[in-house]
């Protein structure tokens, strides 16, 4: 089977979880952490996911799936070893023509969860399309150690840089020659050592031109929080 890795936006989308244990709870906190609206359909929780739910994070019905209950979510996720319930999960999803995983089953998903690295708004997955879980873990706990925080401030530095340089009007070709060049210098180092005033000649001697002394601010603060 062959997938096309995508990054969905769940923010503010109704999500169902079936299941309650420790796979669940991981699958919900995912969720809760990119913004989604989670309902959990499980007899059971963890003490996690009561938690969650006892703060108003998540909304928790109390009993066991039924056909048809995911009708009109975004998306759902299986987290059971009920074959049965699998199953319904996975009929409910082509039917009403959603995304549906099942936590283990991939012949049973129309989309699966990578291994992922998170640092900020900076998201490395790591996918072997299911056929070796084991591997992906493997490869996400080196990049783990690997990538340290300095790669989440590069990203929001960048987040701040790119939309004052793309109103420069330049060739994209220019554009990505400066990005480029900013990523192949040494940044990443500055950015360890937190010493902004190396880090502010060298954007400004890469990009060719002074910043704006607003932009200089928050770029500063940002590298000094």
């Amino acid at each position: 089977m062959k997938y096309y890795p995508v990054c969905l936006q769940v923010e503010g989308r109704r999500c169902l979880v079936v299941g309650g244990g420790k796979v669940a709870e991981r699958k919900v906190l995912g969720l809760l952490g990119s913004g989604a609206v989670v309902i959990v359909i499980s007899p059971e929780l963890t003490p996690g996911l009561a938690q969650l739910g006892a703060e108003g994070s998540l909304t928790w019905m109390s009993r066991g799936y039924t056909p048809g209950d995911a009708e009109g979510f975004f998306l759902v996720m299986a987290a059971t070893d009920d074959s049965i319930v699998q199953n319904q999960v996975r009929d409910d999803g082509l039917r009403f023509n959603i995304l549906v995983n099942v936590a283990d089953v991939p012949e049973k998903c129309n989309f699966i969860l990578p291994a992922v690295v998170k640092r900020g708004a900076l998201s490395i997955a790591i996918s072997t399309s299911g056929k070796s879980p084991a591997l992906a873990k493997k490869i996400r706990q080196e990049l783990e150690v690997k990538l340290g925080p300095e790669y989440e401030l590069v990203v929001e530095m960048m987040g701040l840089l790119r939309p004052h340089v793309l109103q420069w009007k330049l060739p994209q070709a220019d554009n990505e020659i400066l990005f480029n060049g900013l990523m192949e210098g040494g940044l990443l180092s500055l950015v360890v050592e937190r010493d902004w005033p190396k880090i502010q000649v060298y954007l400004e001697e890469g990009l060719g031109r002074a910043l704006p002394l607003g932009l200089v601010g928050e770029l500063k603060k940002l590298v000094l929080r």
